[in-house]
């Protein structure tokens, strides 16, 4: 990492706080300067100032660009990378022709590492400089993964998935396993670099009490794990789960019995939830990853954003690859902004202000992270990235003809791609440049 300090000139926004909070969450910059130095934000604000008391640094002009937080994505499978666009499926259908079979490929660490290779590349390329990631069923395959996503500098939240039922017989577990290997993972990478480790059961569907059980023993050995799974995301998902745990009170019981509903708990979907279920997680200041292109593709539903907000439930944003259909948090965004406009009176009318705080700082809420990254608050990690359309695109006409920089936040989510990304920073080195 270079502490040669650089100041940032550009077209600037964040989030430092919630918009569902603070109408006045949104800050934006038309002019500005990020100040940083040994990867850290050390001041922002107009070009203009920031130059004249620091005449000595060296100057990288942003201009004709938009630059933004890293964006967080708070649900992705890394062996799914490549059945993305399975569509026409239900949940359940999906997994047993598309997702499974994939999976138990990654035994082969050759296939593997490749596939490691693949998704942290395309993490990176779309902007995302934060991932909790739904790892391997072999444990040689999420140590692939961190290797390569700590080649990267990609801040990478990831663990074993574990299941001991209803899924191809080669990715099924035992508790031992699930905690021997859990627990070495955890030990290894854990806190090393930009990793941290993720208790991961696939669902309760295919975890049974005692592999339950298991991850909780694990998560109260090193309490300062990160834990995630699947919740409510399709109704014959959830009835089959209510038969398997007959004496708990609803979906998220079963994970609530093992003691692994907390602070840093990461439920993905959560879109047929009950009140209840709602009301825990809220005590808890638990999450819900919402994964609107996920969601839209299967078929599972729309999301009852409502509900969650009015419950006080804390929501992120997911890209579910590969259920979902690609990597960008940007199509996520707007995905979320469209099934909420359907929901008509039931739905949340998002802005883009709600869109990017979705993308970023909402992602490093849910991940504990909030201290670290998430916005260009003085003291973060400076993890962005720069959204340049190339010439000749319909983005850029938009860019070079804005009446407001709202306009250019809301045409970068209505629109925008990750080819429209012109370079990526972790902890102040770049990591990808379209150049």
């Amino acid at each position: 990492m270079t502490s040669t300090p650089t100041l940032y000139r550009a077209t600037f926004m964040h989030t430092p706080t919630s918009p569902f909070a603070d109408p006045h969450a949104l800050h934006t910059s038309a002019d500005g300067g990020v100040l940083v130095e040994g990867g850290l934000i050390r001041a922002t604000g107009t070009y203009a100032d920031l130059k004249a008391t620091h005449p000595e640094v060296a100057v990288q002009d942003l201009r004709g660009g938009l630059l933004l937080a890293g964006f967080i994505d708070t649900h992705v499978h890394f062996p799914q990378v490549r059945v993305v666009g399975g569509l026409g499926m239900p949940l359940l259908e999906w997994l047993e022709r598309n997702a499974l079979p994939e999976e138990a490929r990654l035994a082969d660490q050759t296939y593997a590492r490749a596939v490691a290779q693949e998704f942290t590349r395309a993490l990176v390329q779309s902007g995302t400089t934060t991932a909790l990631v739904f790892g391997s069923h072999f444990a040689p395959a999420v140590d692939l993964l961190f290797e390569e996503a700590s080649r990267l500098g990609l801040r990478t939240v990831a663990g074993l998935v574990v299941g001991d039922r209803l899924l191809r017989p080669e990715l099924h577990t035992t508790p031992q396993r699930a905690y021997d290997e859990g627990l070495a993972l955890a030990q290894k990478w854990h806190g090393v670099g930009r990793n941290l480790y993720a208790v991961t059961p696939r669902f309760s569907l295919s975890a049974s009490e005692g592999l339950l059980e298991a991850c909780g023993a694990l998560m109260r050995q090193m309490p300062d794990l990160r834990f995630t799974s699947h919740i409510n995301e399709n109704d014959a998902e959830i009835a089959t789960v209510r038969e398997l745990f007959p004496d708990a009170p609803d979906y998220l019981g079963t994970y609530e019995q093992a003691g692994l509903v907390g602070r840093r708990s990461v439920l993905a979907h959560n879109v047929h939830p009950t009140d209840r279920e709602l009301g825990v997680m809220a005590a808890h200041d638990c999450t819900a990853a919402h994964c609107p292109c996920s969601n839209s593709a299967l078929g599972s539903g729309f999301f009852p954003l409502g509900r969650h907000l009015a419950a006080g439930v804390h929501v992120s944003l997911g890209t579910d690859v590969g259920g979902g259909t690609g990597f960008s948090m940007l199509k996520e965004g707007l995905q979320a902004y469209f099934m909420q406009q359907l929901l008509g009176p039931e739905g949340v009318p998002l802005t883009p202000a709600h869109l990017l705080y979705l993308a970023t700082l909402a992602g490093a809420q849910a991940l504990d992270l909030q201290d670290q990254v998430g916005d260009f608050s003085v003291g973060k990690q400076f993890d962005a990235a720069l959204v340049k359309p190339a010439a000749g695109t319909p983005l850029r006409a938009v860019f070079d003809h804005a009446d407001s920089e709202d306009r250019l936040l809301a045409a970068t989510f209505a629109s925008g791609t990750s080819a429209d990304l012109a370079a990526v920073w972790m902890g102040g080195e770049v990591v990808y440049s379209r150049a």
